[in-house]
């Protein structure tokens, strides 16, 4: 039997009330599109949700990675929902499709894409991920807690299974290349490079080879697409979205959100140009509003039976949670009364895309050298 390939593709297509939330209608709109797709076929079950102002459609099938077919079917519902989103003059309608026609899949087009294929095992526990206004980089910190840091993940030491560790692939999205590296053999090495998570960002993880799952299979997958970089301007944060296996030979699902449990800071906010706390909230808290933020995570678990999805569970719907969203606002509460200072800001270099060089251009001639 042909493996399961589950896709997340996500696109800010239009919201109520400037970038807080995608309406119910436009949820409606894209269920019927991929209820049609269940019933010809195409694909085996799917899933709706947002993320703030974040259409984000959760589909497995078995037409693989990059599939023309899933990519079109993803593509044809945001065009579909962007358009209503105009009529229902929503903010943003259409924001993140950067192109007008689609051309075989939907990378660099717009809209976000994390896909894994893989053999289904027994029993396949899956954790999804779901940010908005912020940046790709943003799952460096907990992916790489959930794979490679023991005092996150105690299967790394206690489990046989996971005790030689993981392989990370690294992407370097300013120069368009990536890397392989091993952990725990090159930790530090990782660790230099992807603690500059505004270029460096985990793409995939795998197992080594050996072990109880294929080395050739992914068990995470991150969306990398940064939006400025295809429109040449800003035009909205990149919102990613990841996909986790768990369980039997990988992080157990307790291990996994563990790591969501420090409010660790990221880039995005008020216009993508801030840096301020993650925090981790149910489904229904995931408008973000204050300062267009603080960056908000929802996460879905799910079990697999035959490519059909058994759930969602809110998996941040928990007490538990309780004193992490504390935190955050205590973050958030420090980092907001910078102002336009940085660090609050994001620094010099990486608000290129901004109005700050057209500042520059203005008071040129205005320098003196000093």
């Amino acid at each position: 039997m042909a493996k399961i390939t589950v896709s997340l593709i996500k696109a800010d297509v239009g919201s109520v009330a400037g970038h807080s939330l995608v309406p119910q209608e436009i949820i409606s709109l894209a269920e019927g599109c991929l209820k049609e797709a269940v019933e010809s076929k195409l694909i085996i079950d799917f899933r709706v949700f947002n993320a703030g102002d974040d259409l984000e459609l959760l589909i497995t099938h078995r037409k693989g990675v990059d599939s023309e077919e899933i990519h079109g079917l993803a593509w044809n519902t945001f065009v579909k929902a962007a358009n209503k989103a105009k009529e229902m003059k929503l903010y943003g309608a259409g924001q993140d499709l950067l192109k007008d026609a689609f051309s075989g899949n939907v990378r660099g087009l717009g809209p976000g894409v994390a896909e894994i294929e893989f053999t289904e095992r027994r029993s396949e526990p899956l954790v999804v991920f779901m940010m908005d206004k912020t940046e790709p980089g943003a799952f460096n910190f907990p992916i790489f807690k959930i794979f490679a840091d023991p005092f996150n993940t105690a299967g790394l030491v206690i489990d046989p299974a996971m005790h030689s560790g993981f392989i990370f692939e690294i992407w370097d999205i300013k120069e368009h290349r990536r890397v392989f590296m091993a952990s725990p053999e090159e930790m530090y090495d990782i660790l230099a490079l992807i603690g500059s998570k505004g270029r460096f960002v985990i793409k995939r993880v795998y197992p080594k080879k050996g072990g109880k799952l294929p080395a050739d299979e992914p068990v995470a997958v991150v969306s990398t697409e940064k939006l400025y970089e295809v429109a040449g301007e800003y035009v909205g944060k990149d919102d990613p979205v990841a996909i986790l296996r768990a369980q039997a030979g990988l992080p157990a699902v307790g291990e996994i959100l563990e790591a969501f449990s420090f409010p660790h800071l990221v880039s995005g906010w008020m216009r993508g140009s801030h840096n301020g706390p993650v925090l981790p909230v149910p489904f229904r808290y995931s408008k973000c509003t204050r300062f267009d933020g603080p960056p908000r995570c929802i996460a879905a678990g799910f079990q697999l039976c035959d490519g059909k999805l058994i759930g969602p569970v809110d998996l941040f719907d928990d007490p538990a949670f309780e004193y992490t969203r504390m935190k955050a606002m205590e973050i958030t509460e420090y980092m907001r009364r910078h102002g336009p200072f940085e660090p609050h800001r994001l620094p010099h270099e990486e608000m290129e895309y901004t109005t700050l060089p057209k500042v520059l251009v203005k008071l040129k001639d205005r320098f003196e050298k000093i």
